[in-house]
């Protein structure tokens, strides 16, 4: 082979040689490229999802939807999209699960009484209450609508007893304001319950507070305070 059939044939060994690499660079970058985009796409369905939940006002599972896009595809263009919405749906979907905990501390019931129908709503104390007789229990604040014996409202003791036979003042605080209020402790042994006289004021103040706790006298010496989350209360389960 001559000198210059020598150099000809290098010269297109080199071509061929960078011809390939080219074309694999050509080809890791088309592949490159095709793996974005489905990364692109997965993010995008995870914004549509996201979208979808928003629009329905479903803030936790729009907040659980936003957090799969935020941590899977960091890096998305659907994810710069969803982030600034995410803080928001975020404390709405906290605040959501907040108002669904205090509705479901609420328990409503309707009984057949003769030809009528007794319709309780009945909430525990957010904490054991220490009565000075047996272990520390939950007080109940149950409002009653009757048909025989009309509307009511009343504090129910699991062990213990009020010191409110005939009569009684009790405290009533909604949200920090505070009311005295006339109650009174039947003889009966149904029930450990003492009643709160003015039922209507109560209703009320339980519709339209926060947190209510009422403060009252016991048999063991002193009083005893129950606080209850009455945020969650429905009152159209009883329109009073």
């Amino acid at each position: 082979m001559t000198v210059r059939r020598r150099a000809i044939a290098i010269a297109l060994l080199a071509a061929l040689v960078a011809a390939g690499g080219c074309n694999r660079e050509q080809r890791r970058a088309e592949e490159a490229a095709a793996r974005a985009a489905a990364v692109e796409a997965e993010a995008e369905k995870g914004e549509a999802a996201f979208e979808a939940a928003l629009a329905d006002e479903n803030w936790a599972l729009a907040k659980a939807q936003g957090d799969v896009l935020l941590v899977t595809y960091p890096t998305s263009e659907a994810a710069a999209r969803v982030e600034p919405k995410h803080a928001e749906v975020v404390a709405r979907a906290e605040a959501q699960r907040e108002q669904q905990r205090l509705a479901a501390l609420w328990l409503y019931q309707s009984q057949a009484v003769g030809k009528g129908e007794q319709r309780p709503a009945l909430i525990q104390s957010k904490e054991l209450v220490d009565v000075g007789a047996g272990a520390p229990a939950r007080v109940k604040l149950i409002f009653r609508d009757h048909p025989e014996w009309g509307r009511s409202s009343y504090l129910v003791l699991q062990g213990g007893d009020f010191d409110c036979y005939g009569s009684c003042k009790v405290e009533v605080v909604a949200d920090g304001q505070a009311k005295p209020m006339a109650a009174y402790r039947p003889k009966t042994d149904e029930a450990i319950a003492m009643f709160i006289r003015d039922d209507p004021a109560l209703w009320r103040m339980a519709g339209d507070a926060e947190v209510l706790s009422v403060e009252f006298p016991v048999k063991a010496g002193g009083t005893r305070t129950a606080t209850f989350e009455v945020a969650g209360l429905d009152p159209t389960r009883m329109p009073w």
